[in-house]
């Protein structure tokens, strides 16, 4: 696979890997609030949110994978930690950050018993900076 793939993995900065194309990729970010955030007690319950800082999560799908590519793809984000080099939006680039990767789900779509040839119906997860 070239390295042009929107999404490339590796176990360092340095060594990464392109994986499938995924079907679809959904950025978000979340805010870390520091641990005295919370509502006042005045008579406003005025919040104060106290953002440390901001973290992103990618959410990834790929679509009709069969048993080669969804073993590659699961493989890839197996380690406790990866680094995955995808377009960070708030600044129109491509970036490479440290992720942590949750829940993995591969519900199988078809399987050709005769061949033994599987296809998945969706391979999906979210990866969460680090």
């Amino acid at each position: 696979m070239a390295d042009t793939s929107p999404i490339m993995v590796g176990p360092t900065p340095y060594a990464l890997s392109a994986v499938p194309t995924p079907f679809d990729i959904t950025w978000g970010m979340s805010d870390v609030s520091a641990a005295d955030a919370g509502r006042s007690d005045d008579a406003n319950a005025t919040m104060h949110k106290n953002v440390i800082t901001s973290k992103v999560t990618l959410g990834l799908t790929w679509k009709n994978l069969d048993g080669e590519q969804t073993s590659q793809v699961l493989q890839a984000f197996m380690p406790e930690y990866v680094f995955v080099r995808y377009h960070e939006p708030t600044i129109n680039a491509y970036v490479v950050k440290e992720f942590y990767t949750g829940d993995k789900s591969a519900p199988v779509h078809s399987i050709n018993l005769k061949s033994m040839h599987i296809v998945y119906k969706t391979v999906s997860f979210n990866v969460i900076e680090r």
